[in-house]
């Protein structure tokens, strides 16, 4: 479905590119005979890839595939420092004990989950990386704790209740130091770029609760549909 989306979203945004710039180019108004014509040699080369829509699409697409190989060799080192650590945790033992500490909250959260199951370690990680506004930290963690997830997927390509929970939880991120946002705005020259950090505790930690909230009323009814469903069929 979503490959879909996407692909009526191309189409659209390219025929909605030529209609434009194909009526930009009718109703132009015709140049006025008195004019007077220019030597060859001064003759304007029109710019299309900025005049045009068509051009414009054209060069966003090739910015942002230069963009996202640029951000993927840039997360290749993050990626190795941070799946190390949790490597090195895990055989010391500690992701276990960290699990074991916060199992009375994730039980809660992630039902399904065994206990001491190393996705709950993954997800623990990437919920503290990114409260301290580690993103790029927490980007692998995240990765980690979804392929671990996905191994109690009893339905492979279609998503569990608790790989939504924890994409609401990874999504809305609660931050304590949003570390990235306080480095763009020291940047710009802000004379106080930490203002920032109990305004957005308080937003992040609202989107988390409206969130869990939103998702776990949805997945309560859901299961309550699929037992009454279950029940009729007997």
């Amino acid at each position: 479905m979503l490959n879909h989306i996407w692909l009526w979203m191309i189409v659209l945004s390219i025929m909605i590119a030529g209609g434009t710039d194909l009526y930009h180019e009718v109703s132009q108004p015709a140049q006025a005979s008195t004019e007077s014509v220019k030597p060859a040699d001064k003759k304007e080369i029109r710019n299309l890839n900025k005049e045009t829509r068509l051009g414009q699409i054209t060069s966003a697409a090739i910015d942002a595939a230069g963009l996202a190989v640029k951000i993927s060799i840039g997360l290749i080192g993050v990626m190795a420092l941070w799946l190390g650590i949790m490597r090195v945790a895990d055989e010391a033992g500690m992701i276990k004990i960290l699990a074991k500490a916060v199992r009375p909250i994730t039980r809660k959260l992630f039902p399904d989950i065994p206990e001491e199951h190393p996705a709950v370690g993954a997800m623990v990680m990437n919920i503290a990386a990114n409260m301290l506004g580690l993103s790029n930290a927490a980007t692998p963690l995240g990765l980690k704790a979804m392929e671990e997830l996905d191994k109690l997927n009893p339905k492979k390509g279609e998503a569990t209740n608790d790989m939504i929970t924890f994409l609401v939880i990874n999504t809305s991120a609660i931050t304590i130091v949003p570390a990235t946002a306080i480095a763009i705005r020291a940047s710009l020259g802000s004379v106080n770029p930490q203002q920032i950090v109990v305004p957005a505790i308080i937003s992040a930690s609202m989107a988390t609760l409206i969130g869990i909230s939103t998702v776990k009323l949805i997945q309560y009814f859901d299961k309550k549909k699929t037992i009454k469903k279950e029940m009729d069929k007997v």
